[in-house]
């Protein structure tokens, strides 16, 4: 989460440092550490990650435990979860569900195959021994287990303890534990401490967390009330448009991008080891260590009315979504909404941001308020974008698309009286000499200004408007310029310009 404090943050601000004279530059990407309960949909959006990895800088991929998931001990230890559902789902468990501690090096190795080809359409793809020795086992015992160090914690904590000052995006696709253990060994180790605030202060300054769901209690009962400045990022609602549930989020008129016969042409087949070995509705594949994947099952899939090769779930995509650039800026501010979806600063919490039932963008289709439009609007693009990117594992640059980069002529914030007009102005080229459509929007939730403008030549590289004279002092419109090239799959890029007016 990249909101306008944590931008000014990076620009900034170098955070003190331990033992050391200077601080490491800022990284040019964003960090992440990927942390995963093994989930079928772990699994699935592990895969489409890896085909973004040059996107951003991954620093970790370690391997925690969730309500859903947990080792067991191995002694006969029994637990009950402390979430009520699923406490009354599985009672009292010595392991539950529990997919192993190799598959993300199996999906590397598979990576790996593809790899060259990859490093073909675009620099900056990390190769594929390096991402192995980023694998790590964390907290993975039981759920919401976090009362010793393991090696996942300890790579979590010597990252948020080393001398790059930028945020290190935290993304939670399980449980909470294994980040929760390691800002408790931090505390442990400091708390006492004359460096105490100053440690403190840095790891809160670095720590970003995106969770998708409460999948464990270690967040409420530990890391809130011990690291209040930490930021969070909570997709509670959202994510559903790329999740178990999106036969019912997601308008008929978009399910076609989910559906089996897109994937089995676009990602399943004929794409390489990597996708073929991705998950879907009806594909006779079984999780292993977890008995209740029967998705494979084609007699399962029918009584759920869902299509051989049907998409199955990505719930945590959203989290790795969010930090890919594409020119709309929700980096800068998350309320902005972007391919991560939107949110907005808790009420009661100014280091937290949340989406929930009061985030919504207007639905086209349903001719409604949405809670799950702010993500499901960006299916088209962010399901194209997966197939050209499946294209880039197998096809030579040539032959396959790349998308188009996307300029202003101007600033991005503009001021402006009511009544005034404003001229926008961009450019874009495109890699494949792919011709190139414009489009001008507002988006309208985003605004502080809750009127329409009515844009002139939106159709155009340069439009206009002008800000109508009921806009107040302060208030901001966004306006969106998204380009696509022509080929197929077809690709689309952004800018966001944002004009506040002034009386």
């Amino acid at each position: 989460m990249k909101v306008r404090l944590l931008l000014a943050l990076l620009v900034t601000v170098v955070c003190p440092l331990l033992h050391a004279q200077t601080a490491n530059p800022p990284s040019a990407k964003p960090r992440t550490v990927v942390t995963t309960d093994g989930e079928v949909d772990d699994v699935d959006t592990f895969v489409r990650l890896l085909l973004y990895a040059n996107e951003f800088d991954i620093v970790g991929l370690v391997y925690s435990s969730s309500q859903w998931h947990y080792k067991g001990d191995g002694k006969g230890t029994t637990m009950t979860s402390e979430m009520p559902s699923t406490a009354e789902r599985y009672g009292k468990r010595t392991d539950l569900r529990w997919p192993g501690t190799t598959w993300m090096q199996a999906y590397i190795d598979k990576y790996a195959q593809v790899y060259p080809n990859l490093s073909k359409h675009a620099p900056g793809y990390p190769t594929p021994e390096k991402l192995q020795r980023l694998v790590k086992v964390g907290n993975i015992d039981f759920e919401g287990e976090m009362s010793t160090d393991t090696e996942g914690s300890d790579f979590i904590k010597k990252i948020l303890l080393d001398n790059d000052p930028s945020p290190v995006y935290l993304q939670i696709w399980g449980g909470t534990n294994t980040v929760a253990r390691a800002l408790k060994s931090i505390e442990n180790t400091y708390k006492n401490t004359a460096d105490w605030p100053t440690i403190a202060k840095k790891v809160s300054d670095k720590a970003v967390i995106y969770a998708v769901l409460d999948q464990d209690a270690t967040y409420q009962k530990y890391i809130a009330p011990n690291w209040p400045t930490i930021k969070v990022l909570y997709n509670s609602d959202q994510f559903w448009s790329f999740a178990y549930l999106w036969p019912r989020v997601v308008p008929a008129e978009l399910k076609p991008y989910l559906g089996g016969a897109w994937f089995a042409e676009q990602i399943k087949f004929g794409h390489g080891p990597l996708l073929d070995a991705y998950y879907l509705w009806g594909d006779g594949r079984q999780l292993p260590g977890d008995p209740e994947h029967t998705h494979g099952d084609m007699a399962e899939a029918k009584k759920y009315d869902r299509s051989q090769y049907d998409f199955i779930s990505e719930g945590d995509s959203p989290a790795f979504f969010y930090l890919i650039d594409v020119g709309l800026r929700s980096m800068d501010d998350i309320s902005y909404g972007g391919w991560g979806g939107r949110m907005v600063r808790s009420a009661s919490n100014p280091y937290r941001w949340e989406d929930g039932k009061g985030v919504t963008d207007y639905n086209p289709f349903t001719k409604k308020q949405d809670a799950a439009y702010p993500q499901t609007r960006w299916i088209p693009v962010l399901q194209n974008d997966f197939a050209a990117r499946a294209d880039w594992c197998v096809k030579s640059y040539k032959k396959a698309n790349h998308p188009p980069v996307v300029k202003l002529s101007h600033s991005a914030l503009l001021s402006a009286k009511p009544g005034q007009a404003v001229f926008l102005s961009g450019s874009a080229t495109d890699p494949d000499g792919d011709a190139l459509t414009y489009n001008w929007w507002q988006y309208d939730e985003v605004g502080t200004y809750k009127g329409k403008v009515k844009l002139v030549n939106a159709d155009k590289q340069k439009a206009s408007f002008t800000v109508p004279a009921d806009a107040a002092s302060g208030e901001t419109i966004h306006l969106i310029l998204e380009v696509t090239d022509a080929r197929t799959p077809q690709l689309t890029r952004y800018q966001r310009v944002i004009v506040t007016t002034n009386n």
